[in-house]
């Protein structure tokens, strides 16, 4: 079934949004963010106040505990087998669930530490693309780009990304009963091991 007129305006609406918030964030910074959770920064709980438009930029990255118990959304996507999924396929284990795209700066820059994430067995990774054209190579992409690791997943629609409001790269914890942990606004080296100690805490 073809989206409504306002469901395609609503995407249209993210999409600029998202791509403004890959803008503002270039793709080295992002794997500089991992600099903002190391033991000599202050705790992403506790970032030091910024003024202005520097201000308003550090409080859009970074960690974000108000959601805590949320369920997951029951949006779906596709798999890679080409069927329907959605997280709930993924209950009984955490999961770590990433929002990205590939015109996406930061999203590509920490696909590598994603993909080593996937790879250690640490914690389940469902990297899922926001992509709504050309979806056929987001395999592909993966693989040249550091994510060989990961199942490519993709929300043609945007669904998850329309449910969050969220600008790309947003990445979401969630334990084994599907609950959210906690979120991730922006880019970050999911190997570091700050990242390590946040992902532990999903049960």
């Amino acid at each position: 079934m073809s989206p409504s007129p306002f469901a395609r305006v609503a995407m249209v609406g993210l999409l600029a949004l998202a791509i403004g918030g890959c803008d503002r964030q270039s793709a080295g910074n992002a794997q500089g963010d991992a600099t903002a959770i190391n033991a000599s920064a202050p705790s992403p709980d506790e970032a030091a106040p910024a003024a202005g438009a520097a201000g308003a930029a550090a409080a859009a990255t970074g960690i974000d505990r108000s959601h805590s118990g949320e369920a997951a959304p029951t949006a779906s996507f596709t798999g890679p087998d080409g069927k329907q999924t959605s997280l709930a396929a993924f209950r009984g284990r955490p999961v770590l669930v990433n929002l990205w795209a590939t015109w996406c700066g930061p999203c590509v820059a920490e696909l590598p530490t994603l993909g080593k994430l996937a790879g250690s067995g640490t914690v389940r990774v469902a990297a899922i693309s926001q992509d709504m054209q050309a979806t056929d190579k987001v395999p592909a992409f993966l693989q040249a780009h550091g994510g060989a690791a990961l199942t490519p997943y993709v929300d043609k629609a945007m669904a998850l990304s329309l449910g969050y409001g969220a600008n790309l790269p947003m990445t979401v914890l969630f334990d084994s009963t599907g609950k959210e942990v906690w979120r991730w606004r922006g880019g970050n080296d999911w190997t570091g091991a700050a990242a390590k100690a946040l992902i532990a805490e999903a049960k």
